[in-house]
């Protein structure tokens, strides 16, 4: 397994650059965008730099990709952060310039969609971060939630050991992005159950790697994943999306990632969060929540 290259962290008062690789949603919904921005500034003391593309929705791949490189090659940008996911990223990463990403690694920060660049920059050596979505984690209703923002600030301006903690509560009730009155309210949240292990006692160590497993899924029949070879000893991470997908299709992804040699060679695997019980990115009827066999905070 090659080393990984971990790019210098930020700190208090550097410009960072804002992104929407996968989708640009801040140019309907602003508030929200606006929000995350905000405490950006006032939370972390970072000042937010956007792109062309950042508050276009239905931008070009092309230039979206010229985007991220620009944000990379920038000497006064020392982060790099995405509004928010989305499900065609896949088209962007080819676009991208390796060598300006070689030449000037810096931490970019995503998760759900963004699989996609967190993989890219995995197997050109460079460390990326699951989380930071200025959207989701950073404009959420009410206040900021503490787990996150702590977590965040460590992935953000510092290195070394860090102890992620389990989650006391949880919540998968999303506010109406479309009212800005909704900003202002707090999320149901439920008590969590704390972490929940299955499999033999044993300590584990090993870089991580994955990210949305219906994300992996499109990579791996495009075959953009690094030969299991390259990935042998790493903890597998996995989250599923907002769009619920079935048990079986899950079985089945996670089958065909055995069949490619993967899964045998990852000696644990870490499921990313609690499965929703509910969305609004498909119209049905909620289902019943259950506690996964494996959870930690989201």
């Amino acid at each position: 397994m090659e080393p990984l290259t971990y790019p210098a962290k930020s700190r208090p008062g550097d410009r960072v650059a804002v992104v929407s690789p996968s989708a640009g949603l801040p140019a309907i919904f602003p508030h929200v965008y606006e929000l995350g921005l905000r405490r950006l500034r006032e939370e972390f003391g970072l000042e937010p730099v956007e792109y062309p593309t950042t508050r276009v929705l239905g931008a070009d791949p092309r230039d979206r990709a010229r985007d991220v490189t620009a944000a990379f090659a920038d000497p006064s940008i020392t982060a790099v952060l995405a509004t928010v996911g989305g499900e065609d990223q896949i088209t962007v990463t080819p676009h991208l310039d390796d060598a300006v990403l070689l030449g000037n690694p810096k931490p970019y920060f995503g998760y759900s969609d963004n699989t996609n660049m967190l993989n890219h920059l995995h197997k050109l050596g460079i460390v990326g971060y699951h989380g930071g979505s200025v959207l989701v984690h950073l404009g959420r209703p009410g206040k900021p939630h503490p787990l996150t923002f702590d977590s965040l600030r460590a992935a953000l301006f510092t290195s070394g050991w860090y102890d992620l903690a389990a989650a006391p509560e949880w919540g998968d009730q999303p506010g109406d992005w479309r009212d800005p009155a909704s900003l202002a309210v707090e999320p149901v949240m439920s008590p969590g159950a704390g972490w929940h292990w299955q499999g033999p006692a044993a300590v584990v160590e090993g870089r991580t790697w994955g990210g949305n497993l219906e994300v992996l899924n499109w990579l791996l029949a495009a075959d953009r994943v690094a030969p299991a070879a390259d990935l042998a000893g790493s903890v597998f991470l996995m989250e599923t999306s907002e769009e619920l997908p079935s048990a079986t299709e899950v079985y089945r992804i996670l089958r065909n990632l055995g069949e490619r040699g993967l899964l045998a060679s990852f000696p644990a695997v870490l499921v990313a969060g609690r499965r929703r019980g509910s969305s609004t990115a498909r119209s049905r009827r909620p289902r019943r929540r259950r506690t996964p066999r494996s959870s930690g905070p989201r």
